[in-house]
């Protein structure tokens, strides 16, 4: 047994590996070395620890130092001081762990932690994922260990069943039922499949999952494999998550050298093996139908449903597809029993949900919070409110298939029927904060040219549809929008919503809808105005130079990459309006801030 006196958790999740943590972990071998303390201190690359903020991370134990914002020269510095003497460095400190009296405050007190509760992310930060022996340390496979040897499929089912756990992939679907279902379909090859096709733009949960914690994935999914009669699965992840893939590979192969995947599993009659596929990045793949035909080779179209995939799925066999973070939760549901998670949430949303925190706000990261905490809560005492005093505008929730939240419903609870009640949905998990400065009929616009982008085209009223919508949307942040146009557009969106083959295409005009019930002051004002409230639509704005103001120095001329602005030095310059292209090179420069912004 490895016997250490310090270890050094070093995060090694996407966000802080592309901020350099690898070269940290390179650098802090080198100086154990020459510090001839190698042998005493372990250093241990995990997965994320939610603060992707203050990335790099490193965290020394015993003492919990949370160093954040770690540069490879900061290195030196931690080995001598608090490796080597037992002196902690507090300029590299996390500024809310340090505690009266220069103590340091445990992690569950700082702000952004303690009202979280993290369930499915519990290793994630905590365990390196790349050793099996880490995991099981930590419980691990200990539940396939007890569905296989003391329980029936019935009773797994069950469990899951009284749980209340339900799809965390966007539906909400009852997970206990999806099983059920497929327990009863008759066949004689059934398939267990997990979406890891993360396609919304900012969301990071399913990725962070993969990457900090693989073997819970492949644990899950065994114990799926039982309850519904599958011996074969298939983990469905995006090519542009290598760490991920990587990570996965290396779980699925020391599973196998662990005999935890296979054969003859705990020396049970079940057997179950495990295979990647690689997406290729289309966001239609996320649909269950278009991932599937996906899988099978073949171009991810959705399909039209019935038959569900319960009963015609993979290779046309009954299949089983949950996604990460659903799976993520069986474990912990098997050992602590279902009563236990049903008691967290909601009446009608029991458990945790995980989110992507991120766009204007204090602390972006991956949190993870009992279902029923308000927005309010999430965006002020966890993330920690707006930055540069801004005021909070809205949440998006749900990414293209979601909608804003405004901040007049701040206080409501996050989970599933109350965000569908507003306009909005849970979906995957990612949260995108916005401020007074944001546009929202540009918001709709970004959220419906990524859906337009990424639309398969099998059917009309998407394929045709979302661009109709899109050029609507484009005439009127263009300021030639009419209000017919406006009224067009609800009626579009809705005819959308009722007729697209699959729910991507349903819950494409929902970013439109939400802030048109909520803000559709804003579009009469693009319209009816020609003008752009938030100063973001740049064919609304008109630049202007105050001559009391400026000082004639010449350097917003300069900087003009069309030469719209002219003047006498020492005397005020003007700005072209016709040329001006709206850059905002001139602002950023001018050091007498005589330059505004009209809107």
């Amino acid at each position: 047994m490895e016997l250490v006196r310090s270890h050094v958790l070093v995060c090694g999740g996407t966000g802080c590996t592309s901020s350099g943590s690898e070269k940290i972990i390179k650098e802090m071998e080198v100086q154990l070395k020459n510090y001839n303390i190698d042998n005493e201190v372990k250093v241990v690359r995990t997965g994320c620890f939610g603060l992707c903020a203050l990335g790099p991370v490193v965290i020394v134990y015993p003492e919990g130092a949370f160093y954040s914002m770690v540069k490879p020269e900061d290195v030196k510095e931690i080995v001598e001081e608090h490796l080597l003497k037992g002196r902690i460095v507090k300029r590299l400190l996390y500024h809310e762990t340090i505690h009266e009296g220069d103590t340091i405050r445990s992690l569950n007190e700082v702000d952004f932690y303690k009202k979280q509760l993290r369930v499915a992310l519990q290793n994630c930060g905590v365990i390196n994922p790349e050793n099996i022996e880490e995991y099981i340390a930590f419980d691990g496979y200990k539940a396939l260990g007890k569905v296989l040897t003391e329980m029936t499929p019935e009773q797994v089912i069950d469990t899951i069943k009284k749980s209340g756990l339900r799809g965390r992939g966007g539906g909400g679907f009852p997970t206990g039922l999806k099983w059920e279902f497929t327990a009863k379909s008759q066949s004689d090859q059934k398939y267990v499949a997990c979406n890891a096709d993360e396609g919304d733009p900012g969301a990071f949960m399913d990725r962070s999952i993969l990457e900090g914690d693989p073997h819970r994935i492949i644990e899950a999914m065994e114990i799926a494999g039982y309850a519904v009669g599958a011996n074969r699965g298939f983990i469905y992840v995006r090519a542009e998550y290598p760490i991920a893939v990587k990570r996965l590979q290396i779980a699925i192969n020391q599973a196998k050298e662990y005999g935890l995947l296979g054969e003859n599993i705990f020396g049970t009659d079940f057997s179950f093996d495990l295979e990647l596929r690689l997406g290729a990045g289309a966001f239609v793949c996320g649909e269950e139908t278009a991932l599937m035909t996906s899988i099978e080779g073949h171009r991810g179209e959705p399909r039209p449903r019935p038959p569900f995939p319960a009963v015609k799925g993979l290779f046309g066999k009954p299949t089983l597809l949950n996604n990460v973070e659903t799976y993520a939760n069986i474990p912990t549901i098997i050992l602590n029993g279902p009563e236990w998670f049903a008691s967290i949430g909601t009446e009608k949303s029991k458990g945790t949900k995980v989110f992507a925190l991120g766009g204007k706000i204090n602390n972006t990261g991956l949190v993870e919070i009992p279902m029923g905490t308000t927005l309010r809560e999430i965006v002020e005492d966890i993330g920690g409110g707006i930055p540069n005093g801004k005021k909070f505008k809205a949440a998006q929730t749900g990414g293209p298939s979601g909608g804003c939240i405004p901040a007049s419903l701040a206080d409501t609870p996050i989970d599933y029927d109350s965000l569908i009640s507003i306009g909005s949905m849970m979906g995957s998990g990612g949260l995108i904060v916005m401020d007074e400065d944001t546009c929202m009929v540009d918001i709709a616009k970004f959220f419906l040219e990524f859906t337009v982008d990424e639309s398969c085209g099998k059917c009309s009223p998407c394929r045709i549809g979302t661009k109709r919508m899109l050029e609507i949307l484009e005439k009127i942040t263009n300021g030639n929008g009419t209000l017919e146009d406006i009224d067009n557009l609800e009626t579009l969106c809705k005819n959308v919503k009722a007729s697209a083959l699959c729910g991507l295409g349903q819950t494409a005009p929902n970013p439109i809808l939400s802030t048109l019930r909520y803000y559709r002051d804003e579009y009469i004002a693009h319209v009816t105005d020609k003008k752009c409230p938030a100063g973001v639509c740049k064919s609304l704005l008109a630049y202007t130079i105050d001559p009391g103001l400026c000082r004639g120095c010449g350097i917003c001329a300069k900087q003009c990459p069309v030469n719209a602005i002219s003047g006498e030095r020492k005397s005020p310059f003007k700005i072209d309006t016709e040329k001006c292209v709206k850059c905002g090179a001139c602002i950023e420069k001018c050091p007498f801030k005589a330059i505004f912004k009209n809107h």
